[in-house]
This record gives structure tokens, C-alpha cells and sequence, in this order.
């Protein structure tokens, strides 16, 4: 199956072909630095970061970008209400910024451009529009002239009069249309400023990133992505001053994920998530979860309760277009499914004596994990699996579909192991069949970005008092198994599941616990 992108500017879905055979360009819209980063704020680039690893993974040469706003008008209001200078605050928000992204494991970005190193650049493309006269200036600022560009609204599908309605413009009644945008604007006396032929000042939002991504990745690009509450105006904007200034098409294929919400129930991770997202612009816009609206830094509202792993699969867990609910809940339930695959690994590592994460995987679809060694009717079942989790990857980068699928491995996996006995004895044979399963299974998982390395074990100091605690009921347990007192320790095992807590019965060995 060949892949499908849905198109934004087309709505609908096209066969991909890169402007360049074998290479792609990808460009997203990062964030405006003046606060710290919300759990919103990582869903663009979890998303782009499991689209550039499964293009790389089926032959593709990828350049990805993400820029850095770091002068705008919301961060210098923020830089006076704290004492700091907008340079100061655009450093320490920005540091956050990338934090959160290591924690999430997004580290496949090739460069992450600031806004204020290419004010040069913005200033000549700036002075190609008015050259050519699809801008014009007005007292010290520079505005983009919408009836001069013939197709203007073509992304969002609006006419200019739709996009008046409603919307919030900048309030200038001098600007030849109520619609014109600022592509450089005059500054204050206390507010960061650069000498431009129209006097000092400092560009607008949208000339940012069509500067940023014509020096980085050329005029024209493969894949523009976002969320979608960008498409306009910041994306159709970008779009016609872009294409206005170079003759040329800027983007390929837009690609907008849905939005995070908040109050609804998305239900538990653990099946198969492949709902295509089609909910209106308006009404996931409308229920966004924002850091306007209060949201918390992910830090404090996410990663305090959970671990980063688990908040990525959680976001991977529904079709990027559509709107992802936002709850600790959701998140919770799917940190629970998880740990069956954790035990998984942990049963693997006991069976072979090899740890998992140590195993290094296929990165190419062309060298994917070898399974002969694996009885065919279960070596059949993983391949079937493992096409089935590329055509979902395959059809608009469907991470639900996927996921699902690698919940149906794990279950064929385990299956194995019950099936022949390997948790008490296995053969070498068996050994490196069940090796290449989990192998396969990591190959597949790293394309989505998770189960690349082991989940830190907490070193909270109240930890070493539930051991403690625990190791003194397992062996009380243990002496009631001994003394053939049935009941007594089937109570305590049945009273440890009712708090979550897992005992497993090993032969020849003391019992073990897990959380889950």
C-alpha cells in the first residue's frame, strides 16, 4: 500500500510524491516562547516526529524544522509584567521548551531557527512584496495587500469577506483593506526593534516562519505542518505572502492535527484507535485546550502524575486529525495498558536472558527483524501483523490504527509463551524465536517512538518503605503457602489486586509483585 497524505488545501487524501524522489522537507510551527511549555504544546511534535520516523524508516532522506518565536508582541507584554528583558524570558522559556521535548522523546528535529536570527531575511522578502506590489507601507509598518493575490483564502476555503466575520483584525483604518496584515511593524521606544528601510521596528507573526522555512528548506516545501487553529489566519497568510513573494507553491501537503481538548472521555488504550478525525476547525477551535485558557506547564500537570512515555503513546493513541481529550484519567489508562507490555519485556529478559532494550532494531523497512526462527504459523501471524501496521501508518498516518495493532502482537507474543511453556523451560531454538518477535515488536514500536529505552524505575524515598513492606507480606505469604494455609494466602493475594498490585507465583524462585 502506498502512502496517503490528507491535504488541508485539497481535503482530500493524495498519493504522496515528494518534490525531490527520495527526499522530503518538514516544516512546523513551534512555539511562542514566553511561557512555559503545556501539555498542548507537544502534540505537533510528537506527531512530526513519528512522521519523519516512518518516512525514514520506508527510504526517505528527511529535514525536519521547527522554529522558535522569539519576538512577539505576547512575549514582550510577558517580559515587562516579569522585570526581564524579552531576550532573557525567550532563553529560559525556550530551554523549557526543549526539556519537555527530550522528556517526550522528540529528538529527531534537524534545526529549531529563532525568529530573531533571520530578521534579515525577512526584511528582503519583505521588500519583494512591495516591490512587486503585493504589499505596501504605512507609517513605519509594512502590510500585506490581500486583494493583490488573486487566490487569497484558497487554504481555508473562506472569501475575505468570510474571514472579516468574526474574526479579530488589527485595528488600523488607514490599511487599504480591513483585512491587510502586518508583515513588519514600528516598535516602541521600549520594545526590541531592527533598522528596515520603513524605519526601525519588527516583523510580523506570519513573515516569521516564510522566512525561516524559504532560507532552511527552500521556496517550495513537501510538508507544512500545524495545528489546526493555525490554518488561518497564520497559515493562510504564510501561504500567500510565500507564494506572492517566490511565484511559486510553497507547501505540497498541509498537514493539521486535531486539537487538545478537555472534558471528554476517549476510552481506554489497549484496542485498535483508528478513527479518522473530520471534526469541524470550528468546533475543535472552539473547545482547545489552551495556555491563554490556563493550562498548566505539562511538567506540573502531566509528567508529575505520569511518565512521559505513556503521555506520547496516549497522544499517538487516536488519528493525528482528530481532537485528542485531555484528562489524567485517559492518560492514566493508557500507562495501564501499557504495563501488560512492560511485563512482557520483563518476561522476555527472564525466559532469554537478554534484556529487550538491548536488542538492536531494524531502522529500515528493507531489513526488517528476521522471524524464521519462529514456528510458521506464529511467524505468519506477526508478518500479517506487522503489514497491517504499515497499510494503517500507510493511510494518512493512522498511529491508532497502528497502536492497535501492536496490542494484537503483544497478545500473539504471549501466546507463544503460554503456548509452550517457555516461562519454565526453553529451548535455544525457542529462545531465538521469541527474541525475534520482540525484536520486530521494537521495530515497529520505535516507529511511533516508544519502547526505545527502559522506563526509569522511581526513586521516591517512600518506594524503599512499599518494598520493604512488601518483601514482609510476599514472605508471610510464602509461610502460609508452606503451612498449606490455603485460604490465608489467597487473601493476601486477592487483597493486593483489589490495590492494584500484581503477585505472580514463580517455580523454584520467591513470588514477585508489580504495580498493575
Amino acid at each position: 500500500m502506498s502512502l496517503r497524505v490528507y491535504n488541508t488545501l485539497t481535503r482530500e487524501k493524495e498519493t504522496f510524491q515528494p518534490l525531490e524522489p527520495g527526499k522530503v522537507s518538514m516544516y512546523l510551527c513551534g512555539p511562542t516562547v514566553y511561557k512555559p511549555a503545556h501539555i498542548g504544546h507537544m502534540v505537533g511534535p510528537v506527531i512530526f516526529d513519528t512522521v519523519k520516523r516512518f518516512l525514514q524508516y520506508v527510504g526517505y532522506d528527511v529535514t525536519f524544522v521547527i522554529n522558535i518565536t522569539d519576538v512577539d508582541d505576547k512575549l514582550i507584554n510577558k517580559a515587562h509584567e516579569l522585570g526581564m528583558t524579552v531576550k532573557a524570558l525567550a532563553e529560559q522559556m525556550t530551554e523549557d521548551y526543549f526539556d519537555n521535548l527530550r522528556l517526550m522523546g522528540v529528538d529527531s528535529v534537524d534545526k529549531f531557527p529563532y525568529a530573531t536570527d533571520h530578521i534579515g531575511d525577512m526584511l528582503e522578502m519583505i521588500q519583494r512584496l512591495v516591490d512587486n506590489g503585493h504589499a505596501y507601507p504605512l507609517d513605519g509598518d509594512v502590510y500585506f495587500s490581500v486583494t493583490a493575490d488573486d487566490d487569497y483564502g484558497k487554504l481555508s476555503h473562506r472569501s475575505v469577506e468570510q474571514m472579516l466575520a468574526g474574526t479579530r483584525v488589527e485595528a488600523n483604518n488607514r490599511k487599504k483593506n480591513p483585512a491587510d496584515f502586518a508583515l513588519w511593524k514600528s516598535s516602541k521606544a521600549d520594545e526590541p526593534a531592527w533598522e528596515s528601510p520603513w524605519g526601525p521596528g519588527r516583523p510580523g507573526w506570519h513573515i516569521e516562519c516564510s522566512a525561516m522555512s524559504s532560507k532552511l528548506l527552500g521556496d517550495s516545501i513537501d510538508i507544512h505542518g500545524g495545528g489546526l487553529d493555525l490554518m488561518f489566519p497564520h497559515h493562510e497568510n504564510e501561504l500567500a505572502q510565500s507564494e506572492s513573494a517566490s511565484g511559486k507553491c510553497f507547501v505540497r501537503y498541509w498537514m493539521h492535527n486535531g486539537l487538545m481538548q478537555s472534558g471528554k472521555n476517549t476510552g481506554k488504550v489497549g484496542g485498535q484507535h483508528d478513527k479518522h478525525g473530520d471534526t469541524s476547525a470550528e468546533d475543535q477551535i472552539a473547545g482547545k485546550l489552551a495556555g491563554s485558557a490556563g493550562a498548566e506547564s505539562v511538567k506540573t500537570a502531566v509528567f508529575a502524575h505520569q511518565h512521559p512515555e505513556a503521555v506520547r503513546f496516549f497522544l499517538l493513541s487516536t488519528h493525528y486529525r482528530s481532537p485528542i481529550d485531555f484528562s489524567l484519567e485517559n492518560i492514566a489508562n493508557t500507562a495501564k495498558g501499557l504495563e501488560g507490555i512492560y511485563r512482557m519485556f520483563e518476561t522476555v529478559e527472564r525466559i532469554c536472558g537478554t534484556c529487550p532494550y538491548s536488542i538492536e532494531v531494524p531502522t529500515s523497512g528493507e531489513n526488517t527483524t528476521d522471524l524464521s526462527a519462529l514456528p510458521a504459523e506464529t511467524a505468519a501471524e506477526l508478518t500479517a501483523l506487522r503489514g497491517r501496521f504499515l497499510d494503517a501508518m500507510n493511510d494518512d498516518f493512522n498511529t491508532g490504527g497502528a497502536i492497535g495493532n501492536l496490542f494484537e502482537m503483544r497478545k500473539c507474543i504471549n501466546g507463544f509463551i503460554a503456548h509452550n511453556k517457555l516461562d519454565q523451560q526453553a529451548t535455544a531454538e525457542q529462545k531465538a524465536g521469541l527474541l525475534a518477535a520482540i525484536t520486530l515488536f521494537r521495530e515497529l514500536g520505535q516507529l511511533v517512538g516508544v519502547f526505545r529505552k527502559p522506563i526509569e524505575k522511581t526513586t521516591a524515598a517512600d518506594d524503599g518503605l512499599v518494598g520493604g513492606l512488601m518483601d514482609l507480606i510476599l514472605e508471610l505469604r510464602a509461610d502460609a503457602r508452606k503451612e498449606k494455609n490455603w485460604a490465608a494466602a489467597d487473601k493476601i493475594r486477592d487483597q493486593l489486586k483489589a490495590l492494584n498490585i500484581t503477585v505472580e507465583d514463580v517455580k523454584d524462585g520467591p513470588a514477585r509483585w508489580q504495580r498493575g
